[in-house]
Protein backbone atom coordinates (compact mmCIF):
# COMPACT_ATOMS: atom_id res chain seq x y z
CA UNK A 1 0.00 0.00 0.00
CA UNK A 2 1.11 3.55 -0.69
CA UNK A 3 0.56 6.35 1.85
CA UNK A 4 -2.70 8.22 1.54
CA UNK A 5 -2.39 11.66 0.03
CA UNK A 6 -4.49 14.47 -1.32
CA UNK A 7 -4.10 14.89 -5.06
CA UNK A 8 -2.47 18.30 -5.00
CA UNK A 9 -2.83 18.94 -8.72
CA UNK A 10 -6.60 18.85 -8.41
CA UNK A 11 -6.66 21.04 -5.32
CA UNK A 12 -4.35 23.73 -6.65
CA UNK A 13 -7.02 24.72 -9.14
CA UNK A 14 -9.36 25.60 -6.29
CA UNK A 15 -10.06 29.19 -5.33
CA UNK A 16 -9.50 30.35 -1.71
CA UNK A 17 -13.21 29.77 -1.18
CA UNK A 18 -13.00 26.17 -2.34
CA UNK A 19 -15.35 24.99 0.39
CA UNK A 20 -18.18 26.91 -1.26
CA UNK A 21 -17.53 25.69 -4.76
CA UNK A 22 -17.72 22.39 -6.60
CA UNK A 23 -14.20 21.49 -7.68
CA UNK A 24 -12.47 18.44 -9.06
CA UNK A 25 -11.64 15.91 -6.37
CA UNK A 26 -14.41 16.97 -4.01
CA UNK A 27 -17.60 14.99 -3.58
CA UNK A 28 -20.87 16.51 -2.33
CA UNK A 29 -21.09 17.50 1.31
CA UNK A 30 -23.32 15.03 3.19
CA UNK A 31 -24.79 16.83 6.23
CA UNK A 32 -26.11 13.67 7.92
CA UNK A 33 -24.67 12.85 11.37
CA UNK A 34 -21.75 10.41 11.55
CA UNK A 35 -22.51 6.77 12.33
CA UNK A 36 -20.89 4.79 15.11
CA UNK A 37 -19.33 7.87 16.69
CA UNK A 38 -20.57 11.15 18.11
CA UNK A 39 -19.41 14.60 17.03
CA UNK A 40 -17.85 15.32 20.47
CA UNK A 41 -15.92 12.04 20.18
CA UNK A 42 -14.62 13.05 16.74
CA UNK A 43 -13.47 16.39 18.11
CA UNK A 44 -11.80 14.74 21.11
CA UNK A 45 -9.96 12.23 18.92
CA UNK A 46 -8.86 15.01 16.56
CA UNK A 47 -7.54 17.17 19.40
CA UNK A 48 -5.47 14.31 20.82
CA UNK A 49 -4.07 13.35 17.42
CA UNK A 50 -3.28 16.97 16.56
CA UNK A 51 -1.47 17.33 19.89
CA UNK A 52 0.61 14.24 19.17
CA UNK A 53 1.40 15.58 15.70
CA UNK A 54 2.40 19.02 17.06
CA UNK A 55 4.89 17.34 19.38
CA UNK A 56 6.25 15.16 16.58
CA UNK A 57 6.56 18.07 14.11
CA UNK A 58 8.85 19.86 16.55
CA UNK A 59 11.34 17.04 15.96
CA UNK A 60 11.45 17.50 12.19
CA UNK A 61 13.68 19.64 10.03
CA UNK A 62 12.18 21.12 6.88
CA UNK A 63 12.51 23.85 4.26
CA UNK A 64 10.09 26.78 4.21
CA UNK A 65 9.76 28.69 0.94
CA UNK A 66 7.71 31.91 1.22
CA UNK A 67 6.78 34.06 -1.76
CA UNK A 68 4.55 37.12 -1.34
CA UNK A 69 3.54 39.15 -4.41
CA UNK A 70 1.51 42.25 -5.09
CA UNK A 71 -0.35 41.85 -8.37
CA UNK A 72 -0.81 44.60 -10.96
CA UNK A 73 -4.44 45.30 -11.86
CA UNK A 74 -3.34 46.24 -15.38
CA UNK A 75 -1.28 43.17 -16.27
CA UNK A 76 -2.36 40.56 -13.74
CA UNK A 77 1.31 39.90 -13.08
CA UNK A 78 3.45 40.53 -9.98
CA UNK A 79 4.71 44.10 -9.64
CA UNK A 80 6.54 43.50 -6.35
CA UNK A 81 7.83 40.43 -4.54
CA UNK A 82 9.17 39.25 -1.20
CA UNK A 83 10.84 35.82 -1.41
CA UNK A 84 12.69 33.93 1.28
CA UNK A 85 13.78 30.30 1.68
CA UNK A 86 14.66 29.14 5.17
CA UNK A 87 16.10 25.92 6.61
CA UNK A 88 14.33 24.98 9.84
CA UNK A 89 16.80 22.70 11.62
CA UNK A 90 18.66 22.06 14.88
CA UNK A 91 22.07 22.98 16.20
CA UNK A 92 24.47 20.44 17.74
CA UNK A 93 22.82 20.91 21.13
CA UNK A 94 19.40 20.04 19.69
CA UNK A 95 18.08 23.61 19.77
CA UNK A 96 15.77 24.64 16.93
CA UNK A 97 17.30 27.21 14.57
CA UNK A 98 16.57 28.94 11.28
CA UNK A 99 19.01 29.64 8.44
CA UNK A 100 17.96 31.85 5.54
CA UNK A 101 19.45 30.34 2.39
CA UNK A 102 17.82 32.54 -0.27
CA UNK A 103 16.57 36.11 0.09
CA UNK A 104 16.74 38.36 -2.96
CA UNK A 105 15.99 42.06 -2.61
CA UNK A 106 12.46 42.81 -1.48
CA UNK A 107 10.71 44.70 -4.31
CA UNK A 108 7.34 45.20 -2.58
CA UNK A 109 6.35 48.88 -2.82
CA UNK A 110 2.59 49.15 -2.39
CA UNK A 111 2.36 47.50 1.06
CA UNK A 112 4.68 46.74 3.94
CA UNK A 113 4.88 43.43 5.78
CA UNK A 114 4.24 43.52 9.50
CA UNK A 115 5.35 41.44 12.47
CA UNK A 116 2.00 39.69 12.27
CA UNK A 117 2.82 38.61 8.71
CA UNK A 118 5.73 36.53 9.88
CA UNK A 119 3.92 35.16 12.93
CA UNK A 120 1.07 34.10 10.66
CA UNK A 121 3.48 32.28 8.35
CA UNK A 122 4.92 30.43 11.32
CA UNK A 123 1.76 29.73 13.35
CA UNK A 124 -1.49 30.29 11.47
CA UNK A 125 -0.90 29.04 7.92
CA UNK A 126 0.32 25.57 9.02
CA UNK A 127 -2.70 25.37 11.35
CA UNK A 128 -2.68 22.66 14.05
CA UNK A 129 -5.67 22.46 16.41
CA UNK A 130 -4.37 20.77 19.55
CA UNK A 131 -6.39 19.58 22.55
CA UNK A 132 -5.29 22.52 24.76
CA UNK A 133 -6.45 24.96 22.05
CA UNK A 134 -9.86 23.37 21.46
CA UNK A 135 -11.63 25.14 24.37
CA UNK A 136 -10.90 28.47 22.67
CA UNK A 137 -12.80 27.53 19.51
CA UNK A 138 -16.37 26.73 18.53
CA UNK A 139 -16.52 23.74 16.18
CA UNK A 140 -19.71 23.12 14.21
CA UNK A 141 -20.12 19.84 12.38
CA UNK A 142 -21.04 20.44 8.72
CA UNK A 143 -21.04 16.89 7.40
CA UNK A 144 -18.95 14.28 5.63
CA UNK A 145 -17.16 14.75 2.32
CA UNK A 146 -15.12 12.58 -0.02
CA UNK A 147 -11.91 14.39 -1.00
CA UNK A 148 -9.78 12.52 -3.53
CA UNK A 149 -9.16 9.13 -1.85
CA UNK A 150 -10.04 10.35 1.64
CA UNK A 151 -13.26 10.27 3.62
CA UNK A 152 -13.40 13.36 5.80
CA UNK A 153 -15.47 15.12 8.42
CA UNK A 154 -15.94 18.84 7.77
CA UNK A 155 -16.15 21.41 10.55
CA UNK A 156 -16.71 25.14 10.71
CA UNK A 157 -14.18 26.59 13.17
CA UNK A 158 -14.19 30.02 14.81
CA UNK A 159 -12.73 31.49 17.99
CA UNK A 160 -15.12 31.80 20.92
CA UNK A 161 -13.76 35.23 21.72
CA UNK A 162 -11.02 37.48 20.41
CA UNK A 163 -8.39 38.14 23.04
CA UNK A 164 -6.30 41.30 22.63
CA UNK A 165 -2.93 40.76 20.91
CA UNK A 166 -3.89 37.23 19.86
CA UNK A 167 -4.70 36.03 16.35
CA UNK A 168 -6.82 33.06 15.40
CA UNK A 169 -7.89 30.85 12.52
CA UNK A 170 -11.48 31.11 11.33
CA UNK A 171 -12.85 28.93 8.55
CA UNK A 172 -13.32 25.27 7.67
CA UNK A 173 -11.25 22.19 8.40
CA UNK A 174 -11.38 18.73 6.83
CA UNK A 175 -10.51 15.86 9.22
CA UNK A 176 -9.54 12.43 7.89
CA UNK A 177 -11.99 9.87 9.27
CA UNK A 178 -9.34 7.19 9.68
CA UNK A 179 -6.41 9.18 11.03
CA UNK A 180 -8.47 11.75 13.01
CA UNK A 181 -6.18 14.51 11.77
CA UNK A 182 -6.62 17.73 9.79
CA UNK A 183 -5.80 17.24 6.11
CA UNK A 184 -7.08 20.52 4.63
CA UNK A 185 -8.08 23.97 5.87
CA UNK A 186 -9.65 27.01 4.26
CA UNK A 187 -10.14 30.28 6.10
CA UNK A 188 -8.70 33.56 7.24
CA UNK A 189 -6.79 34.99 10.17
CA UNK A 190 -8.80 37.05 12.66
CA UNK A 191 -9.08 39.69 13.87
CA UNK A 192 -8.47 41.93 10.88
CA UNK A 193 -7.54 45.48 11.85
CA UNK A 194 -9.56 47.74 9.54
CA UNK A 195 -9.01 51.06 11.32
CA UNK A 196 -7.97 53.74 8.80
CA UNK A 197 -4.24 54.25 9.03
CA UNK A 198 -3.81 51.14 11.16
CA UNK A 199 -4.90 48.46 8.71
CA UNK A 200 -3.40 45.02 9.26
CA UNK A 201 -5.11 42.87 6.68
CA UNK A 202 -4.72 39.43 5.16
CA UNK A 203 -6.51 37.49 2.42
CA UNK A 204 -8.20 34.09 2.81
CA UNK A 205 -5.94 31.08 2.47
CA UNK A 206 -5.98 27.33 1.93
CA UNK A 207 -3.41 24.92 3.37
CA UNK A 208 -2.94 21.37 2.12
CA UNK A 209 -1.44 18.55 4.17
CA UNK A 210 0.40 15.38 3.17
CA UNK A 211 1.12 12.22 5.13
CA UNK A 212 4.82 12.01 6.00
CA UNK A 213 6.54 8.86 7.26
CA UNK A 214 3.20 7.05 7.02
CA UNK A 215 1.80 8.54 10.23
CA UNK A 216 1.15 12.27 10.54
CA UNK A 217 -0.28 14.81 8.12
CA UNK A 218 2.16 17.71 7.65
CA UNK A 219 1.34 21.07 6.04
CA UNK A 220 3.04 21.14 2.64
CA UNK A 221 1.47 23.95 0.61
CA UNK A 222 -0.43 27.16 1.34
CA UNK A 223 -2.00 29.54 -1.13
CA UNK A 224 -3.54 32.86 -0.12
CA UNK A 225 -4.99 35.40 -2.52
CA UNK A 226 -7.31 38.38 -2.33
CA UNK A 227 -7.71 42.13 -2.58
CA UNK A 228 -6.91 44.19 0.50
CA UNK A 229 -8.79 47.48 0.90
CA UNK A 230 -7.02 50.40 2.56
CA UNK A 231 -9.23 53.37 3.45
CA UNK A 232 -8.33 56.86 2.22
CA UNK A 233 -6.81 59.19 4.82
CA UNK A 234 -5.20 62.62 5.01
CA UNK A 235 -6.08 63.47 1.45
CA UNK A 236 -4.65 60.26 0.02
CA UNK A 237 -6.71 58.00 -2.21
CA UNK A 238 -8.00 54.67 -0.98
CA UNK A 239 -6.09 51.64 -2.18
CA UNK A 240 -7.17 48.20 -3.29
CA UNK A 241 -4.11 45.93 -3.46
CA UNK A 242 -4.29 42.47 -4.98
CA UNK A 243 -1.89 40.16 -3.11
CA UNK A 244 -0.88 36.54 -3.44
CA UNK A 245 1.11 34.36 -1.05
CA UNK A 246 2.53 30.92 -1.75
CA UNK A 247 4.24 28.95 1.04
CA UNK A 248 5.82 25.55 0.44
CA UNK A 249 7.01 23.28 3.24
CA UNK A 250 9.32 20.58 1.87
CA UNK A 251 12.08 18.11 2.73
CA UNK A 252 10.65 17.00 6.08
CA UNK A 253 13.19 14.86 7.92
CA UNK A 254 13.16 13.56 11.44
CA UNK A 255 16.07 14.84 13.49
CA UNK A 256 18.02 12.82 16.04
CA UNK A 257 16.89 13.34 19.61
CA UNK A 258 17.10 11.45 22.87
CA UNK A 259 13.74 12.81 23.97
CA UNK A 260 10.78 10.44 24.13
CA UNK A 261 7.50 12.33 23.92
CA UNK A 262 4.50 11.09 25.89
CA UNK A 263 1.02 12.35 25.14
CA UNK A 264 -2.27 10.94 26.44
CA UNK A 265 -0.76 7.53 27.04
CA UNK A 266 0.94 7.38 23.65
CA UNK A 267 4.72 7.20 23.38
CA UNK A 268 6.28 9.10 20.51
CA UNK A 269 9.83 7.78 20.15
CA UNK A 270 11.77 10.25 18.06
CA UNK A 271 15.20 8.56 18.15
CA UNK A 272 16.47 8.62 14.60
CA UNK A 273 19.64 9.27 12.67
CA UNK A 274 20.59 12.97 12.46
CA UNK A 275 19.67 14.56 9.15
CA UNK A 276 19.89 18.12 7.97
CA UNK A 277 18.12 19.45 4.87
CA UNK A 278 19.67 21.32 1.96
CA UNK A 279 18.12 24.44 2.10
CA UNK A 280 3.16 31.33 5.10
CA UNK A 281 -1.65 33.35 7.61
CA UNK A 282 -0.64 34.85 4.49
CA UNK A 283 1.39 37.96 5.04
CA UNK A 284 -0.83 40.55 6.59
CA UNK A 285 -0.21 43.92 5.11
CA UNK A 286 -0.24 47.63 5.74
CA UNK A 287 -0.26 50.30 3.04
CA UNK A 288 3.16 51.61 2.14
CA UNK A 289 3.49 55.25 3.27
Amino acid sequence: MTPKTLILAALLAATPLLAQQATEGFGPLDPTPPTGITVPQIIDKMGKQESAFAAARDEYTFVQDVKFDTISDDTGRPDGEYHQITNISFDDAGRREEHVTFAPQNTIERVIMTENDFKDIEKRLPFILTAPELPGYDLTYLGQQHVDDLETYVFDVKPKQLVKNHRYFQGKVWVDQEDNEIVLINGITVPQDTRPGHEDLSPPYTTYYQQIDGKYWFPTYTKAEGTLHFVAQRGALSQDVHVRTIVRYTNYKRFHTNVIIHYDGEVLDNKTTPQKPDATTPPTSKPQP
